[in-house]
């Protein structure tokens, strides 16, 4: 029973480190093309690096684009609002300056000066 699990136990390890082998290959990422002896082989790591990096580019970008487009419409929201409340603060104004008018008017009137008699 010792043998087997001591001869099980190694060829388990080397399936589990050729799987994360295999796996690894697979994760897009920067490689060092360096280390390849053939030209085709290097060709083909330069390539791979040059779609990564173009593939992450392009994520980014829209990532980028993504958020300019959502501040220039919270921008016009913005201004909008702008243009409300100022509008409400011409209004009041305007109101107050009525009403001043209004009670200057009263206290100007001949009815008021009579009543003050």
């Amino acid at each position: 029973m010792i043998v087997r699990l001591s001869c099980a136990a190694p060829m388990m390890f080397s399936f589990c480190f050729l799987v994360s082998a295999a796996r690894a290959q697979d994760i897009p990422g920067i490689e060092i093309c360096t280390v390849e002896k053939t030209m085709e082989r290097r060709t083909s790591c330069l390539q791979s690096n040059i779609d990564f990096q173009q593939k992450t580019i392009a994520k980014i970008t829209a990532n980028y684009q993504q958020r300019i487009d959502a501040a220039n419409a919270q921008i016009e929201a913005l201004k909008a609002t702008l243009a409300a409340l100022q509008k409400t603060v011409e209004d009041l104004k305007s109101a107050q300056a009525k009403q001043a008018e209004d009670l200057k008017k009263k206290a100007d009137s001949p009815m008021a000066k009579d009543a003050g008699k």
